[in-house]
């Protein structure tokens, strides 16, 4: 049986603080030309924290991004020589603001052309392509689930905490999997609302990121910063129930 004691977790699907940071001002509505630095960096930091309770390998650039902000906030809360000479100095936010600009185009390039290779590789056209609007999709962020965990772990009580106790995967796999059967679908909140310990906070979060490598549900989030719903993957020959994504 598998039991989780101490966690080292490796995904290949890890994003970077850049992502992290469109994240934020995306989940928060914020502007990004008039970033509110220090609700930014507390958050961001809030979500390094999250990283390191599920052990997972935080690169330096997110903890050089972390010092960034953190430079930044203290540079605002102190004046600047112009400043105190009567004029307006240089806003300290206007170098990751333009980090942020070039890092959007760079992103929404990418993933528009990754969607169009995906749909249309196979696809060979007499003369040039048109896409439509419609044909773009929405792709759920590793940071979406992060947020769920996040939600999660302050509604736990850590003083009851046992850390001698067991939490084999393959109950919360089972766990998962169950509450599929007696409904289309659940929200990813509730996959973690039975769990009163952090570490089966952590065992659930991993059980879904193993049915999802294999293809086991469907995880959905219809709008940006919507509600997230997990669906059970059809069985081969099933066919897809009416209002469930079909699998690609």
């Amino acid at each position: 049986m598998n039991v989780i004691n101490t966690l080292d977790i490796h995904l290949d699907i890890f994003e970077g603080p850049m992502d992290l940071l469109m994240y934020l001002i995306k989940k928060d509505n914020l502007d990004i030309y008039d970033i509110p630095i220090s609700q930014i960096t507390q958050e961001y930091l809030a979500y390094l924290e999250v990283m390191k309770n599920l052990n997972l390998e935080v690169a330096g650039e997110f903890l050089v991004m972390a010092s960034t902000l953190m430079q930044i906030k203290s540079r605002m809360l102190l004046p600047s020589k112009a400043e105190t000479e009567g004029d307006e100095g240089p806003d300290p936010r206007g170098r990751l603001v333009t980090m942020l600009e070039e890092y959007q185009r760079v992103k929404q390039a990418s993933k528009e052309m990754e969607g169009r290779f995906s749909k249309f590789r196979d696809t060979f056209y007499r003369g040039s392509p048109v896409f439509s609007n419609d044909e773009k999709f929405l792709e759920l962020e590793f940071f979406t689930l992060l947020d769920a965990v996040k939600r999660a772990f302050e509604r736990v009580d850590d003083a009851q905490e046992v850390h001698a106790d067991s939490f084999p995967i393959e109950s919360r796999v089972e766990k998962i999997l169950n509450l599929l059967k007696n409904s289309e679908w659940v929200l990813l909140d509730n996959i973690f609302m039975s769990e009163t310990k952090r570490l089966g906070v952590i065992t659930c979060f991993i059980a879904m990121l193993e049915l999802i490598k294999q293809h086991r549900v469907l995880v959905v989030q219809d709008e940006g910063c919507g509600e997230v719903r997990i669906y059970r993957s059809p069985e081969p020959g099933e066919l897809p129930v009416e209002g469930r994504p079909e699998t690609v």
